[in-house]
């Protein structure tokens, strides 16, 4: 099974790919407003080089709650490629765990796929949300 992962805490972006039972992973740490180069990423973890995307079995992303625009992001970038490959997406809830990068992300992917049966309709990426936690309170303006 091969799985693509990616996950980011705002001020740190990490990717794995499983290969079979073999994993590479590939973590930065940037400025909170920076935005990661995809293919820098992608690139450092084998692709082009060891695999293409449509190798990949199954998409993940870390639900982090560090940064829900950092999460947003990595969740829109892989529901696009999962659904224009037509496979499914695991969304991975944070276990507030400072180690929670995309290598942890991965493997618990695995585990939650194959636990469904590996039922691919069971993770529509159309369906694969980031979610957050704590109560949303929003400002009105001009008050």
């Amino acid at each position: 099974m091969n799985i693509l992962a990616m996950q980011s805490s705002g001020d740190q972006t990490s990717v794995s790919v499983m290969l079979d039972e073999e994993i590479n992973s590939f973590s930065l740490t940037h400025a909170r407003k920076d935005r990661p180069d995809w293919d820098m990423f992608l690139s450092n973890v084998g692709f082009k080089r060891d695999f293409e995307l449509k190798d990949i079995d199954l998409f993940a992303f870390g639900n982090s709650q560090n940064s829900y625009t950092a999460t947003r992001t990595i969740a829109s970038y892989l529901k696009g490629i999962a659904v224009a490959l037509g496979k499914p997406l695991i969304v991975i809830d944070e276990n507030s765990n400072d180690e929670f990068q995309a290598d942890v992300v991965v493997k618990l992917a695995k585990e939650k796929f194959l636990s469904a049966g590996s039922d691919v309709k069971a993770f529509d990426p159309n369906f694969a949300n980031p979610t957050y936690s704590e109560g949303i309170n929003f400002k009105k303006l001009n008050e």
